[in-house]
């Protein structure tokens, strides 16, 4: 077996990149590193739990078996095991105290079998790989640990809620304020009023468990939002006057890069303070995680406006139904409310390019649904077209302060290109109704499935908080919740994958073109050839 490091500091400290197990020994170890699947090798590995960033470390075991001719060893590389880790404060302070954890002496956990997540449990990113596949990247388990990093008399801690309105919100902060009291006996908790600008700008509020007892019942944000004002020496420089030591940050994309350079800050000047991201966004389009809290809520919620849309549509001669939901980059609400609800006839999302004349364009589909139910029924998420919208109205690309692109609004665009088709070209007469249930969707409370979800998410944050993790996110990952790098949630986008088969229900259901032209389709498929070849080789 071999261990072999992804960062050069790392190969530095070894002096080689590839290590013969029985050869390594790293001073400073901690902990004990086995699985079934290295035991049943007989094979043990010695190293700390926690280490610097990048934190990727791959495992590589050779199985020895005899060969049939002549009984000799034959090793075959059989093993890859990755795992992304964290952050831990005691990375820059080494000397830091741990304590036993007071859910010890919870009354709560008194029968729970296993009330410490195993320091050895990790997560899989891929659940689905083939015999021979390696076993890819894993990720740190969510959950409470034996040893803990703060006293509850210590501890400050923090709440601030950045970005746009999502299902969910005043559940996490509920949870957040109810795990610290209630699990690890914690009395000060303060909310941040107005997002990250909240920090220097406004004042706090002192939140105890009867103060957010009921809020979870409300949408919206008990303690305000704002997008962009982050400025981290001057977020760190209060987080430091105020003695805060444990910062929760809830928000979505730009939200949780702001809370990675304010840990990056925290390390650099050396301070004891854990950084906790919960990401939020309403659109699903959080990397690496299953789903983001408030998204079943919006499905949910959406079904009542497609229903609107529908009836409508269905009581008029050729009436067209338009809904138009989240989805600024992702299209995973607009797919799963059509999914959800089997009346829509079509779905328009961000990920897949639709026109609009000529064959097996929109306006023939329309046409044709028109003439065989009398009426038709499109949802589209805000995100698509927006190419054919800005160009039509010569519109420059705006973003707000979060730095989002500011889009337009796709659904009166399409709207008015549908009627002036018909109307003026085909000569019909049709009756259009466009619903946009944005806002409403937005701000009702989360259901009770987000409301479950938020519970768990509000607690592993506070969990990893007291267990010393810092510079994380949290989320479930197959199912299982997880410590993941800041980082890794930021570098990428969650999208619908057009080729999967999510999306082949949605076209199944619908009936819709793909809109995909054939000699688009032909060069995406040896594109992908291509590719596949390069890593082949």
């Amino acid at each position: 077996m071999e261990l072999s490091f992804s960062n050069a500091s790392s190969l530095r400290f070894l002096q080689t990149d590839s290590v013969p197990l029985h050869y390594c020994s790293i001073p400073g170890s901690f902990h004990t590193f086995s699985n079934s699947y290295l035991a049943s090798k007989s094979i043990s590995l010695r190293r700390p739990l926690i280490w610097r960033q990048p934190r990727s470390v791959r495992l590589r075991a050779e199985s020895v078996s005899p060969t049939e001719s002549n009984g000799s060893v034959d090793k075959h590389v059989d093993d890859d095991f990755i795992i992304e880790d964290v952050p831990h404060l005691t990375d820059f302070l080494p000397h830091l105290p741990s304590y036993p954890n007071p859910l010890k002496r919870s009354q709560a956990y008194a029968i729970v079998k296993e009330t410490f997540v195993n320091p050895e449990d990790v997560v899989a990113k891929n659940i689905i790989v083939q015999k021979d596949s390696p076993r890819g990247v894993h990720f740190r388990r969510a959950g409470p640990r034996e040893k803990v990093f703060f006293t509850p008399e210590e501890v400050r801690a923090c709440i601030v809620t950045c970005g746009g309105l999502c299902p969910g919100i005043n559940t996490v902060i509920r949870e957040i304020v109810c795990g610290l009291k209630n699990m690890y006996g914690v009395d000060d908790v303060i909310g941040i009023q107005g997002g990250y600008r909240g920090f220097y700008s406004k004042n706090t509020l002192n939140l105890t468990t009867k103060v957010v007892t009921d809020i979870h019942k409300r949408g919206g944000t008990f303690l305000q939002t704002s997008r962009g004002g982050h400025d981290t020496k001057k977020i760190v420089d209060n987080i430091q006057d105020r003695g805060i030591n444990q910062v929760y940050i809830i928000g979505g994309d730009g939200t949780q890069k702001g809370a990675a350079a304010i840990y990056k800050e925290v390390e650099k000047r050396g301070i004891k303070v854990a950084v906790a991201g919960i990401p939020k966004t309403i659109d699903n389009d959080i990397a690496v995680i299953d789903k983001s809290f408030g998204f079943d809520t919006a499905v949910e919620e959406a079904q009542r406006a497609i229903n609107a849309a529908h009836v409508e549509a269905e009581s008029m001669e050729n009436g067209v139904g338009i809904v138009k939901l989240m989805g600024r980059y992702s299209g995973f609400i607009a797919m799963l409310a059509t999914l959800g609800n089997r009346d829509v006839d079509c779905c328009l999302i961000p990920e897949s390019p639709f026109f609009l004349e000529g064959p097996g364009g929109l306006y023939e589909y329309v046409e044709q649904r028109l003439k065989e139910n009398g009426h038709v029924l499109i949802v589209l998420a805000e995100g698509a077209g927006q190419e054919y919208v800005a160009q039509s109205m010569q519109a420059f690309q705006e973003k707000d302060a979060s730095g989002n692109r500011l889009l337009l609004d796709v659904g009166l665009w399409l709207t008015q290109h549908i009627k002036d088709h018909f109307t003026n070209i085909r000569k019909m007469t049709i009756n259009m109704k466009y619903i946009d249930p944005t806002y409403m969707i937005r701000a009702i409370p989360s259901n009770a499935s987000d409301n479950i979800y938020c519970t768990l998410l509000a607690q592993s944050a506070v969990h990893g908080a007291m267990a010393g993790f810092t510079g994380f996110t949290v989320g479930p990952v197959n199912s299982r919740h997880a410590y993941i790098p800041i980082d890794r949630v930021t570098e990428t986008t969650n999208t619908v994958n057009l080729t999967g088969r999510m999306w082949a229900r949605l076209l199944a259901s619908t009936n819709q073109p793909s809109f995909i032209q054939h000699s688009q389709a032909e060069r995406e498929r040896e594109l992908i050839d291509r590719l596949l070849m390069q890593f082949t080789i």
